[in-house]
């Protein structure tokens, strides 16, 4: 997508350059836009003093728990300080421990900031005898990760050889903006917000890529591959990867570099478009691709190194991997994070794998417990659990399933109605009759057909729609209890699905164009980023229609949309929420 957006606007370069380019920050550039920012003496919020202390990082804790928000000048200041330190680091961080002086590994947080603050209670603050490694994830999903980014960077600042930060595949700008992370800086700093995300790119890049705990535990975010070189690892220079969403360019004729055919099916970047005019600041595709399969891949069951198909990048690594990699650089487990596990963790692979996941209730709450382990040299590893929430802790496994169950069925049937005229079109097809109702197998192939999720439908009927006492299924009764609601009532059904199935991939179009992080778009800037996405998914609607409905939704008929309200206007309303809601009205 981002190659085909690139085709469409290689003649703008500063589309090309917001979407490739450098931000370079350095000493010159601190001094000049910290001394432009005043903080206000009605500002009550905490004021960091730098050199930074052990003081300052209970002053932040304290102040987010009263859900203070840090001056930008801060954020800015601790962004750039660490960025500075970051880039003395190695690739690796070195860690020794012993007995009496033990090390703990925290998984993913995203945004949950309660997590964090419970971890520090129950386990203690960072400091010289209390080290801690958080392994990456650190932000999006969760509305509180400039939060916990200021508290670890903070802690690291004061305790740079006590607290070690591994890069996670979110700590990346374009993740950032899919998941949220974007939109919740642009929301709580509207002047200087832009500067934030420019310089966190930036510091993304220097964040280590792995712990390696007494010369025996690899703590890495994803996973590894049979190809995994961790000498080669050691090596890279790992401020090269902006984001794994961006693979190398091939340099003018030199083919041997052709992405389009790499496992991981990453589109390639179009030839001729250089970041900073040089093809030195990247990563070769080998080098690359290391890096992508210790963010992104997954440990199975199965023998065998393969394509990640669920996530798109990185791979599936089976216990015949692990052993191999292990053995070749004379390590006894690794630790990774990057999948949410019911108990907070788990151990796969005869014990030489440990998943851990610190983010508690990461789909609803009571879906899962967080985890965190503490290990030193010559103990084995030991796991503690917590879960935020009191009310969910004593639930059973059982229960936690089932609420992640029902989050999954939840979007599965949002998946169902943003394809529903497809679907219906479908089903009646095979219903020759006339009747409403189709076969538990006709109906199967019709959604597989449609939405081409691979799942298996006869088992997840019973969750979808109504069966006869013939076994016969209502396709209808697929829509009775969700519906998208529409904005304008003129609109076509078709239209609003579209843009209901594609909401997110608009948004992120969106942040790259509008340039200013307004929140506004112009009816031009409108017309352009649905000629980019059109362009790219070939849907099928009149942009005459487009055109009605964005004039429609400039309600003050100024010439220009709010258009994050755009958006959050064509949402899913469910019948259990609509209940939910007749209730409240009348409490």
């Amino acid at each position: 997508m981002l190659e085909n957006y690139t085709h469409v606007y290689e003649k703008d370069p500063e589309f090309v350059t917001r979407l490739f380019g450098t931000t370079g920050q350095d000493d010159k550039d601190r001094q000049d836009y910290l001394g432009l920012i005043d903080i206000p003496d009605s500002y009550s919020g905490p004021r960091l003093q730098f050199p930074l202390t052990f003081t300052d990082i209970d002053l932040l804790i304290e102040a987010f728990k009263q859900q203070q928000i840090l001056h930008a000048y801060y954020v800015l200041e601790v962004l750039f300080e660490s960025k500075k330190v970051l880039k003395q680091m190695p690739n690796f961080t070195h860690v020794k421990t012993s007995p009496s002086k033990q090390i703990t590994v925290c998984g993913d947080l995203h945004g949950k900031l309660d997590d964090l603050l419970l971890i520090f209670y129950k386990n203690g603050l960072p400091s010289g005898s209390n080290p801690y490694v958080f392994n990456g994830d650190f932000v999006d999903r969760g509305k509180n990760s400039i939060e916990i980014l200021m508290i670890l960077f903070v802690s690291f600042l004061v305790y740079p050889n006590d607290l070690h930060l591994n890069r996670g595949n979110h700590e990346d700008f374009m993740m950032n903006m899919r998941y949220g992370f974007t939109k919740e800086v642009l929301l709580k700093y509207k002047l200087h917000g832009k500067k934030i995300l420019e310089l966190l790119e930036d510091v993304y890049t220097w964040l280590p890529i792995g712990t390696i705990i007494d010369n025996e535990v690899l703590v890495i975010h994803g996973g590894i591959s049979e190809s995994t070189d961790l000498n080669l690892l050691h090596r890279i220079e790992r401020n090269k990867m902006k984001s794994v969403l961006m693979p190398p360019i091939p340099i003018d004729g030199d083919h041997s570099t052709d992405l389009k055919k790499n496992k991981v099916g990453t589109t390639t970047m179009p030839q001729g478009i250089r970041t900073n005019g040089s093809f030195s600041e990247q990563l070769t595709k080998h080098e690359w691709e290391q890096v992508i399969d210790i963010l992104w891949s997954d440990p199975r069951g199965k023998r065998g190194c393969y394509p990640n198909t669920n996530r798109g990048g990185g791979c599936y690594f089976g216990p015949d991997i692990t052993s191999k990699i292990l053995n070749r650089y004379q390590l006894k487990m690794l630790i990774r994070s990057h999948e949410c596990k019911p108990e907070g963790y788990e151990i796969c692979h005869d014990g030489k794998v440990v998943t851990v996941f610190s983010a508690s209730n990461y789909y609803e709450e009571g879906s899962n417990r967080g985890a965190y382990i503490r290990l030193g040299s010559g103990t084995a590893p030991r796991f503690f659990q917590y879960q935020v929430t009191r009310a969910t802790c004593s639930r059973p496994l059982y229960q936690r399933v089932n609420i992640i169950e029902s989050s999954a069925i939840r979007i599965l049937k949002e998946r169902m109605i943003s394809r529903k005229t497809d679907l219906i079109r479908a089903f009646q097809l095979q219903d020759r009759n006339k009747s409403g109702k189709l076969s538990m197998g006709q109906w199967a192939f019709s959604m597989e057909n449609i939405l081409g999720l691979n799942l298996p439908w006869r088992s997840l009927s019973s969750h979808l729609v109504t069966t006869d006492k013939d076994g016969n299924i209502d396709y209808m009764s697929s829509f009775q209890d969700i519906h998208i609601k529409k904005p304008v009532k003129e609109v076509q059904s078709t239209l609003i699905e579209t843009l209901y199935r594609y909401r997110t991939d608009l948004q992120i179009i969106f942040n790259i164009i509008d340039s200013d992080h307004s929140g506004l778009i112009s009816m031009e800037e409108f017309h352009t980023m649905w000629k980019l996405f059109n362009s790219h998914y070939s849907v099928h609607i009149d942009d005459s229609q487009v055109d009605e409905l964005a004039e429609r939704m400039d309600l003050n008929k100024d010439g220009s949309i709010d258009f994050n309200e755009f958006l959050n206007a064509f949402h899913v309303v469910h019948k259990f929420d609509r209940l939910h809601e007749s209730d409240t009205q009348l409490a």
